[in-house]
């Protein structure tokens, strides 16, 4: 399938370049948009989260200081939800509307080893949702996904 790379560490390098969050710089969140027949996981944010309580998101978080996108969705995968991402691709850039110094990176990831299941407080629950009814899907983080699911529905 054009687009998608069986080596996902060297594939995010390339198509991401080395970019690494540095001290002063704007904050990057990486998300795994994890994807089986049609379907994305999504999972609920904590109710005592800062940011998003008890909305709908993506596993993933922070890039730390001298990290690069590939690291960190490693990293964030296997602590949160206990997964290797094997194959994946950059989608998009998406601001934070309410944090304008935010900028979320999401992944599509379509393999990996391991299965999904939440393994830290961050979220309290996750779901397999269709790609056509996440696009309506009321308790969304952000409104910027309801147009990836659309896209990425189109494209299945």
């Amino acid at each position: 399938m054009p687009g998608f790379y069986d080596n996902a560490r060297l594939a995010a390098s390339a198509i991401v370049g080395t970019l690494r969050a540095e001290e002063g710089s704007v904050p990057d969140i990486v998300n795994a948009v994890m994807l089986r027949e049609r379907r994305v996981l999504l999972v609920k944010r904590s109710a005592e989260r800062r940011s998003y309580p008890g909305l709908w998101s993506f596993p993933g978080g922070h890039v730390e200081q001298g990290e690069d996108l590939d690291r960190a969705l490693h990293r964030e995968l296997g602590e949160e939800i206990g997964v290797v991402p094997m194959r994946y691709r950059a989608l998009a850039t998406l601001p934070d509307p309410h944090a304008p110094n935010v900028t979320y990176h999401p992944f599509a990831v379509t393999a990996w080893q391991g299965e999904p299941r939440i393994l830290d407080d961050e979220h309290s629950e996750l779901a397999w949702v269709d790609l056509d009814a996440a696009v309506r899907m009321p308790g969304l983080a952000l409104e910027s996904y309801r147009p990836l699911f659309a896209g990425l529905a189109s494209n299945a």
